[in-house]
């Protein structure tokens, strides 16, 4: 079988307690090629096994699932331009060091942001004041001289785009208008929970986070924002990655493909950066691993989540993982990522 090795890279990075829980859906614009489900939800030994249908807090996935494709479609009915100014939007974000800062260089990762703050631990919450929190927050560098992944640019992108219509009600819409994809939402309902996998232990949240974001400061903003948020399952995380695999295909789609090319391709004029806009591209050190294409774009969530997508084979690779269970110290699903990547790609020759 040609996803054997892939298979047993998961098997062993569930055997060594990487994760408790896996699900991954390898498709191209058709069709899924190969899913499957590997461990248990939680690590107690009478934990549910994970599932197809078990659903994920996919963390920073939802700035390339929500977030960036959001923005896309209001670029193309002109509501935003990738060039205007976030001043033109968050009024509060007006001081000199950053008036020349555009929506392009939040998508990008290159406003002069600092990587993370964790405004919620100061007692931060709600719109008003985390705008003013971000607003305020020094600059690390000078706008577009580099490229630091940054959670506080993509929350004042949902800004941004609340200010339009609810984030909410923008990604309802998007995901009906994709072809009415299941199992892929903010504020997940109550029914979801006994699926879902669990995150982390978190004492001030009352214990074991299931079924509500795992991000303080997305859970401060009221568990949806441009950061994150989203919970789903890898076939919906895989529905996403097969609309944009038909767009660039030249089938009708949400977004037209130039803007969607616009969108992938590495951001020019930024050193050593691989961001594109929402996106990142691939680098033989990325989490897709070594053997993708060079025009691969992808993004990773920080509970153990992923999705890559190599145009050139036509192809992508959904991994959802809690690797943050029962805290977020341990790393091992790095080199898992990589590793699965490879071998799905060399499946695939």
């Amino acid at each position: 079988m040609r996803f054997d090795a892939a298979r047993a890279v998961l098997q062993r990075a569930i055997g060594h307690k990487a994760f408790p829980a896996a699900v991954i859906e390898v498709g191209d614009s058709k069709q899924p090629l190969w899913s499957e489900a590997f461990g248990q939800l939680t690590f107690d030994p009478a934990a549910p096994p994970a599932a197809a249908d078990t659903l994920f807090d996919l963390a920073s996935l939802t700035k390339v699932l929500s977030t960036t494709p959001l923005v896309m479609r209001q670029v193309e009915r002109g509501a935003l331009g990738l060039d205007d100014p976030v001043s033109r939007d968050i009024p509060r974000w007006a001081a000199a060091d950053r008036a020349a800062v555009t929506i392009r260089d939040l998508l990008s990762h290159a406003s002069g942001l600092p990587a993370h703050r964790q405004l919620s631990a100061g007692g931060v919450r709600g719109r008003a004041a985390f705008e003013q929190a971000i607003c305020d927050t020094p600059l690390e560098y000078e706008p577009g001289s580099k490229s630091v992944y940054s959670d506080l640019g993509f929350i004042l992108l949902g800004f941004i785009l609340d200010n339009i219509a609810p984030l909410p009600a923008q990604f309802d819409a998007l995901r009906l208008q994709m072809g009415g994809i299941q199992d892929l939402q903010f504020h997940p309902p109550a029914i979801w929970r006994p699926r879902t996998a669990a995150t982390q232990v978190k004492a001030a949240r009352g214990g074991l986070v299931v079924g509500e974001v795992d991000d303080d400061n997305a859970q401060a903003l009221g568990g949806a924002a441009g950061h994150a948020g989203l919970f789903g399952t890898a076939a919906a995380v895989g529905e996403c990655a097969r609309h944009v695999l038909q767009v660039l295909d030249g089938r009708t789609g949400v977004f037209r493909r130039d803007t969607l090319e616009a969108f992938i391709a590495r951001r020019p004029g930024v050193p050593g950066s691989s961001r594109a806009l929402g996106w990142d591209t691939m680098l033989p050190t990325s989490s897709c691993g070594a053997h993708m294409s060079p025009r691969a774009f992808g993004h990773a969530g920080f509970t153990g989540t992923s999705l890559w997508i190599d145009p050139d084979r036509g192809v992508y690779v959904v991994l959802l993982t809690n690797r943050v269970h029962p805290d977020a110290s341990n790393d091992a699903v790095h080199a898992v990522r990589r590793a699965v990547h490879d071998a799905v790609i060399d499946g695939l020759a």
